[in-house]
């Protein structure tokens, strides 16, 4: 994969020098340039578009103080500086960020071939050519099961030599967590987003720069130095979510959460995830986390599909562990779900192999759900 292009394009752009820069992906995965008009925004180096796994993709533009911020935060929080493997498509803020740390550090990332789709044969390969003595790469939780997965010593090993693997993009199992410690590799779990310049939060705890808080009804809001300028001619939209308190500018997310006496930040769930079905509120994170708790469930997705009948009906896609046809036939026969949850029982079920995903690997939230009221409706 050719990276000259962009990381020459985002040098300029981060030196002030040349406009900012929009980072997508060509068919081989090699990132491919373009350059927005970022009217009224000053020092704007990157804009990133969001993942859109909830909806219209948005353009958000980071400028150059807040990636500075972010990688200097993100150099104290690992110890260190070092050589970066890029395993994650170049139009994610995860990714691009992968390339600008590698800036502000002068030091050379390594790209893996992703034109064949993410796989342990080739994130092996990649990682292989790494000659920094400290090494660091960011995944999300699909790509790091497939690794722990593979059968080959030589990913382990190659996985082992990484200083840190930033895991991020959705929440991490506790049961992944538990086989990459075991299996000897060093996880830092991130929370964050484009907004924030990617991840802020790592293992729970905000990076230098950084706030949290928790307000309006669990709501997670983030703040300091990492915070984006706004969305690209989205004025409404920027002033609802970008929002100003004590001198402070908060980026407020749409996800719940706690922090506890230590000021560790805990992600419930998502904001939108409450589901009132019949007039009782009902969090979908909450009944998924229950069906991810039944034998042969991997992991599950809950949303609320219009019913005639409750308003909104709970709706489940489960990735279960025998995707035979026979297996996915008897999982929903067997129902196992209905006794566990009682009145919180999904009314549909969608059984797979696995759950649908986006090419950066975070859940396909808006594909799923619109499968689940197709489904639902088709009753």
């Amino acid at each position: 994969m050719n990276i000259e292009p962009a990381l020459k394009a985002l040098a300029a752009a981060l030196h002030g020098e040349g406009p900012a820069v929009e980072l997508s992906a060509g068919p081989d995965g090699s990132p491919v340039l373009a350059f927005p008009e970022t009217p009224g925004i000053e020092d704007a180096a990157v804009v990133v578009r969001t993942s859109g796994s909830t909806g219209a993709p948005k353009a958000t533009v980071l400028t150059v103080d807040a990636l500075a911020a972010s990688s200097v935060a993100t150099a104290f929080a690992l110890k260190g500086e070092g050589q970066w493997l890029l395993a994650l498509p170049v139009q994610y803020v995860a990714g691009v960020q992968v390339l600008v740390r590698s800036l502000f550090a002068g030091t050379r990332p390594w790209a893996m071939d992703l034109s064949g789709g993410f796989t342990p044969e080739a994130f092996t390969a990649a990682a292989l050519e790494l000659t920094d003595k400290i090494r660091f790469t960011s995944l999300v939780p699909t790509q790091l099961q497939r690794l722990l997965d593979s059968p080959s010593a030589e990913t382990l090993a190659v996985l082992r030599r990484f200083n840190a693997i930033l895991l991020g993009g959705g929440p991490a199992s506790a049961e992944l967590l538990a086989a990459a410690r075991d299996a000897g590799v060093r996880v830092v779990t991130t929370y964050g987003s484009a907004e924030t310049c990617g991840g802020c939060v790592y293992d729970g705890f905000p990076l230098e720069d950084v706030l949290v808080r928790v307000a309006d009804g669990n709501r997670i809001l983030l703040g300091g130095a990492t915070i984006a300028a706004g969305y690209l001619d989205a004025p409404e939209l920027t002033a609802e979510t970008f929002v100003e308190d004590d001198g402070v500018r908060w980026y407020r997310t749409s996800d719940l959460g706690e922090l506890d006496n230590d000021g560790r930040l805990t992600v419930l769930g998502r904001a939108d995830d409450v589901v009132i079905t019949g007039g009782v509120k009902v969090s979908a994170a909450h009944v998924q986390a229950e069906l991810e708790k039944l034998d042969g469930v991997l992991a599950a997705f809950v949303a609320g599909v219009p019913s005639a009948e409750w308003g909104q009906a709970l709706a489940a896609y489960v990735s279960v562990a025998d995707s035979s046809p026979a297996g996915l036939a008897g999982f929903r026969r067997r129902a196992a779900w209905g006794p566990v949850l009682g009145q919180l029982a999904p009314k549909t079920v969608l059984a797979a192999g696995e759950l649908l995903r986006l090419p950066n690997g975070k859940p396909d939230r808006l594909g799923m759900t619109v499968r689940l009221i197709d489904l639902h409706q088709g009753k």
